[in-house]
């Protein structure tokens, strides 16, 4: 293992939040505050309670994962574009690194800096809601897997993207809805039973299902199915880079 040139990928990917601070921590952290207060006091004042916790309370652990897997898709994928953009992604590919040191440098930056961030949302929010952690080693769990997963999905579409159009397409048009159609702002159990069965399709209702859970021990499916859906989709995303390599797919031409 190159740890010099992981620990080089990664002290530069992050020293590029340091220059962005405004765009990669602050306006994530307001706009998801913006979220908070529109649909706590649009909706909340409407619904009182979820499943025996307040609406502001339960809305909590969906905007921390909205967060997380826009920015860790959008920190990855913008990470590996534009050495692509530039043209240096052909000296990386014949520095003496291996092709699983590139992702580990690229994804682990990606993901702790959504990691970071989801933090600091959730000290955020729990400066509106009075906030209760039932399992905080699952919660961190969760955050790491999701943070990690969707790192790796990112990294791929970086790797695809051959625009910057195509790099916003399937985070705005697939992702984001996605997210919000999850059960983000609200249970899968009080869904009419027909559109419960079509949103059991989504795989993001599992994710923020399983994160939910950590804190309130309520979940629209169970924890058991919750990791089982991330690490296959994990496994998926690893596979799929692992071709990329292999097969030298948009990096090679």
């Amino acid at each position: 293992m190159n740890f010099r040139a992981v620990g080089a990928i990664y002290r530069f990917e992050m020293a590029r939040t340091w220059r962005t601070l405004l765009q990669s921590i602050v306006s994530p952290v307001v706009s998801t505050s913006l979220y908070f207060v529109v649909f706590g006091a649009a909706i909340g004042s409407r619904i009182t309670s979820v499943e025996g916790v307040s609406y502001g309370t339960f809305i909590v652990p969906g905007l921390v994962m909205l967060s997380v897997l826009t920015q860790s898709i959008a920190n990855a994928s913008f990470g590996i574009y534009f050495p692509k953009f530039v043209g240096t992604i052909y000296e990386l590919l014949s520095a003496p690194i291996s092709y699983f040191e590139i992702v580990l440098g690229y994804v682990g930056a990606a993901a702790t800096k959504s990691i970071v961030l989801g933090l600091i949302i959730l000290a955020t929010a729990g400066l509106f809601v009075p906030l209760q952690i039932h399992h905080p080693v699952w919660m961190l769990t969760f955050l790491v897997l999701t943070a990690v997963t969707f790192s790796l999905f990112g990294f791929i579409i970086g790797i695809w993207a051959d625009g910057f159009e195509k790099l916003q397409m399937i985070p705005m048009l697939v992702v984001t809805p996605l997210t919000f159609l999850g059960g983000s702002f609200y249970s899968v159990n009080m869904l009419p039973s027909g559109w419960r069965t079509i949103t059991l399709l989504n795989p993001v209702v599992y994710l923020i299902s399983g994160f939910r859970w950590s804190f309130y021990e309520i979940a629209d499916v169970s924890v058991g199915l919750s990791l089982g859906i991330t690490f296959g989709f994990l496994a998926v995303c690893m596979i799929t880079v692992w071709w990329i390599f292999k097969t030298g797919y948009r990096l090679k031409n």
